[in-house]
């Protein structure tokens, strides 16, 4: 007869494989999230590591073991099912799979956010440009829902509960493994993460964009094009990018204290990148990598560590509104948990 202590044992070595992934893959991530508390960090790894392993299927890792082209899309919807199987169980074989369905039967979501997360990656196998639509699409599903995955874990910290959103209770697979109820954040931080979440995606994709383009025959941004790259385009795509880094900036005294201090630090080191992207002439981001260097990261970490939070970028909201975002395919107040009444705007 199995002894009890099993599960917590399979559990400890599904967080420390998924632990593993992002010290390997992400020095920016993996240092940002060494100011997280112990227990919100491992939902964070835990987080990280399925949205990394499904990233690699569908960007090349899978190409480099030989499996044919039309089979990676048959793996990426086996991985798929497994996840959603095992939110829905709390177990799977895979040990990266089995660390995210614990934190997000823990954290209280599920089906909703994994689904456009998967349906992003599996559209990274189309070659087909990108229309804004399905470029919005894209990020939502890519990033955004990613800031909303570790937001939910954020939440979770129960000091701070009053500034960090309503105790609600949630049905399965949204229900904690505990059995009680789950903190939902309200719909500043929502609007926040998702922010955050899009910032990061889109200067990733400004920083990557001639890799992008020449390794993997990608084209992210619409209407851009790599061979004819110039300041204007540069300028238009850096002044959306500082919008989503204002508002989420905004947010950031709003997070529970176990996780404001690295969620700032995500922030300053995207900020000081998409900076220096603006220092560089287009023509240089077309053909190299910037990058920001590690003694620049240090000094931003020191400063995290000690409460500096960072401030937005200028605004370039015409009439200076905040920028606000739904969810594609959905209205603000399908999307708005907080209250029964539209949302004023989402983001992650």
């Amino acid at each position: 007869m199995a002894e009890q202590t099993d599960l917590p044992l399979y559990d400890r070595v599904a967080h420390e494989t998924a632990a593993v992934v992002i010290r390997r893959y992400s020095t920016s991530f993996g240092l940002a999230s060494r100011l997280l508390r112990a227990d919100v960090r491992q939902h964070v790894e835990n987080i990280y590591a399925l949205v990394r392993i499904a990233d690699e299927v569908v960007d090349g890792v899978a190409a480099d073991a030989h499996v044919p082209e039309h089979e990676i899309g048959a793996l990426l919807d086996d991985l798929e099912r497994e996840t959603h199987s095992a939110v829905e169980r709390g177990y799977s074989t895979n040990l990266v799979v089995h660390a995210f369905a614990r934190t997000a039967r823990e954290a209280g979501f599920g089906r909703e956010l994994v689904a456009p997360f998967f349906a992003s990656m599996r559209r990274d196998l189309s070659p087909e440009p990108h229309t804004q639509e399905s470029f919005d699409a894209y990020v939502y599903g890519s990033a955004e829902v990613v800031g909303l995955m570790c937001l939910h874990a954020f939440v979770l910290d129960r000091a701070g509960a009053e500034r960090a959103g309503s105790l609600a209770p949630v049905s399965s697979p949204g229900a904690s493994a505990s059995g009680g109820a789950t903190r939902q954040p309200d719909a500043a931080l929502v609007d926040g993460a998702r922010h955050l979440g899009a910032a990061f995606q889109k200067v990733n994709f400004l920083r990557d964009l001639a890799a992008d383009h020449l390794a993997l025959g990608r084209s992210y941004f619409p209407g851009v094009d790599v061979a004819t790259f110039d300041e204007r385009d540069k300028n238009r795509l850096l002044d959306d990018i500082d919008d989503d880094l204002r508002v989420s900036a905004a947010t950031l005294p709003r997070l529970p204290a176990s996780s404001r201090r690295a969620v700032a630090l995500a922030q300053a080191l995207f900020t000081e990148l998409a900076a220096r992207l603006r220092a560089t002439p287009a023509r240089e981001i077309a053909t190299t990598r910037v990058r920001v260097p590690n003694p620049v990261k240090l000094r931003l970490a020191a400063e995290a560590a000690v409460g500096r939070v960072p401030r937005g970028a200028p605004a370039h909201v015409p009439g200076g509104g905040t920028a606000t975002r739904t969810p594609p395919g959905r209205s603000a107040a399908v999307t708005d948990r907080s209250s029964n009444r539209p949302s004023e705007g989402q983001s992650a």
